[in-house]
């Protein structure tokens, strides 16, 4: 289906713990599962790559591999990130439906902490309320009383999708004005 698989169990037993990296992007806290996780950089310099959707502010060379860069707040509607000393890239280790090992960076305001957060404290995603898509959200972590959106990655990252967005980001503007 081209949906990018990381690299770690999308399933947990209802009493086992996870661990996930909690972030701040647009001044909300999210999650992702540590195991789909490579390794996070500071932000550096980023070649833009012409044509592409917005929220593919470029890629990075990260040890000879050419790797994209996400923006994850422009992937999920909002404005671009504004960067900052405090800006991360978090390189996500992921494969293709072929299998093919494919990073992907995701950039972020700022890293917060690894956290192990129970199962039991993990609630179904909202099926209204939140600023981003439903299917996005794998579940509304509660963390020191408050709410953390848990990401679904591998939506988020769906190469079908992308693939689709950039498409259309080349295809020609119609001219609707008849003048």
């Amino acid at each position: 289906m081209g949906a990018v698989m990381t690299n770690r169990q999308t399933a947990v037993a209802v009493d086992e713990d996870a661990q996930y990296l909690t972030f701040m992007l647009g001044g909300e806290m999210f999650a992702i599962g540590i195991l789909g996780i490579k390794e996070i950089i500071e932000y550096g310099s980023l070649t833009v790559v012409p044509m592409m959707p917005a929220f593919v502010r470029g890629v990075i060379n990260l040890r000879g591999a050419v790797v994209p860069v996400v923006d994850l707040s422009a992937r999920f509607g909002r404005a671009n990130s504004a960067i900052t000393r405090r800006s991360c890239v978090i390189i996500i280790e992921a494969s293709t439906e072929d299998g093919q090992p494919q990073d992907i960076g995701l950039l972020v305001d700022t890293v917060s902490a690894v956290r192990e957060i129970p199962a039991t404290q993990i609630e179904p995603p909202p099926n209204f309320g939140a600023r981003i898509r439903a299917d996005f959200i794998s579940g509304m972590a509660k963390v020191d009383g408050k709410f953390v959106i848990v990401l679904e990655v591998d939506r988020v990252l769906s190469i079908d999708e992308m693939s689709s967005l950039a498409e259309a980001g080349q295809a020609p503007a119609l001219d609707l004005d008849p003048r």
